[in-house]
């Protein structure tokens, strides 16, 4: 049996390596180099405690807050097309209570082995930095702390431990914090890693499994057969293969239209820039900024934003100055002023309405497969994601794991 794999992206990897291990024929086929954009600059975190879906009680209140502030951590391009309407609008009703935990419990179960899946591929040769420093929630507002201690209940119930810290008790935790900093979650056995190194190390690993990786081949047409999918084009060129996944990230809505079945996936871009390391004990997360900070070997990752636009990796650099800044109000003597700034960059995370991902059969074809949609949980969701797609793939065993993300959610009726 052979399979081919559209995206190489960190799904479109993971997904290639757990299909390749079982046997498979694999190819990857990549518009450009596998790995770059959101799968390259993202902040690497490996954290089930914070996974609920982007939709999410309030807000509503706050993107109409953040839409007027060039520097907020939440930028939407208004646009009167019809389909930018119907997503956000479709982001908006699934922001309340009930959608969001229905929505975070569906994450815990898809990430409920990704920890020992993520250490099955270091024990299988592959290479990269990962830290096991844990997570730390670190808030301004005691308010906003009870907030988010609301779900504290929900991750116990899949075996993550927090602690809550008030007062000094977080400064005992992080001694880098400054006074203002109200409060803290912290979660000890949550993880991080450089997102880099981690495809890096895929890509090495599926050259070793002997699958091939096409690179600079954007598809620009597919072949369709009654309710099959025969042959996958790029540049006059034809993939064939007996199953394809489509795992091309926020290209993926483009995408989905030539298989005729259409998905509402949008570009969330996202940026980052790596300054001067500082020696914190865990990544932080520094809540009212919206900003992520990984403490890696040699240097410190600031990553955040939201914005909704175009398919592009421009990069604003009022959003990226607003991602510095940020720290100023966490950390004591925080100075952006020679903090050894690299160049910022710019990553397409792929958004559903609803925030979660997008994993199963694609639509009516028998012999194609969708993964996308996973936001800003990529590194968090990906072993689980190859995990139960090689699954039904191979042995066409759906498992239950699978059903809050199944892609007929979306059909229209």
């Amino acid at each position: 049996m052979s399979t081919i794999v559209i995206g190489g992206g960190i799904i479109g990897l993971t997904t290639a390596y757990h299909l390749a291990r079982e046997g498979e024929s694999v190819s990857v086929v990549d518009a450009r180099s596998p790995g770059l954009g959101a799968s390259d600059v993202n902040a690497g975190w490996v954290v089930p405690a914070v996974s609920g879906p982007v939709p999410a009680p309030g807000m509503v209140l706050a993107s109409m807050r953040w839409m007027l502030r060039r520097d907020g951590p939440l930028s939407i391009r208004p646009s009167l097309h019809p389909e930018f309407v119907r997503f956000m609008l479709g982001m908006w009703r699934h922001s309340n209570a009930r959608d969001h935990r229905r929505g975070f419990e569906a994450h815990l179960r898809l990430a409920d082995g990704s920890m020992a899946m993520l250490d099955e591929y270091r024990a299988d040769g592959m290479d990269f930095e990962m830290h096991k420093g844990g997570l730390l929630l670190a808030f301004l507002d005691e308010a906003h702390l009870e907030h988010y201690a609301d779900d504290l209940e929900l991750v116990a119930g899949y075996g993550i431990e927090s602690r809550v810290l008030l007062g000094d008790a977080v400064r005992e935790q992080e001694p880098l914090l400054a006074d203002r900093v109200r409060g803290g979650i912290h979660f000890p056995h949550e993880r991080y890693l450089d997102p880099g190194a981690l495809v890096a190390a895929l890509r090495l690993r599926l050259d070793a499994l002997g699958v091939e990786v096409v690179e600079g081949a954007p598809i620009d047409d597919v072949v369709l057969r009654g309710d099959r999918v025969t042959a996958v084009v790029s540049r006059g060129r034809r993939f064939s293969a007996d199953n394809v996944v489509l795992a091309a990230g926020a290209w993926t809505g483009v995408l989905s239209r030539l298989f005729r079945e259409p998905l509402p996936v949008r570009s969330g871009k996202g940026y980052s820039v790596d300054v001067a390391p500082m020696p914190l004990r865990s990544a932080v997360s520094l809540s009212e900024a919206k900003v992520a900070v990984t403490p890696l070997d040699g240097r410190l990752r600031l990553a955040g934003t939201m914005e909704f636009g175009g398919l592009n990796e421009v990069v604003d650099e009022v959003r990226v100055d607003a991602i510095r800044k940020g720290p100023a109000a966490y950390f004591r003597d925080w100075s952006v002023v020679g903090s050894g700034s690299s160049a910022p960059q710019a990553g397409m995370r792929p958004m559903t309405p609803d925030g979660l991902p997008i994993i199963g059969r694609l639509g009516r074809l028998v012999n194609a497969y969708v993964a996308t949609g996973h936001g800003m949980l990529g590194v968090t969701l990906a072993p689980g994601t190859a995990a139960a797609l090689t699954e039904l793939i191979l042995r066409g065993v759906s498992a239950p794991v699978l059903e809050p993300f199944a892609a007929s959610r979306f059909r229209r009726r």
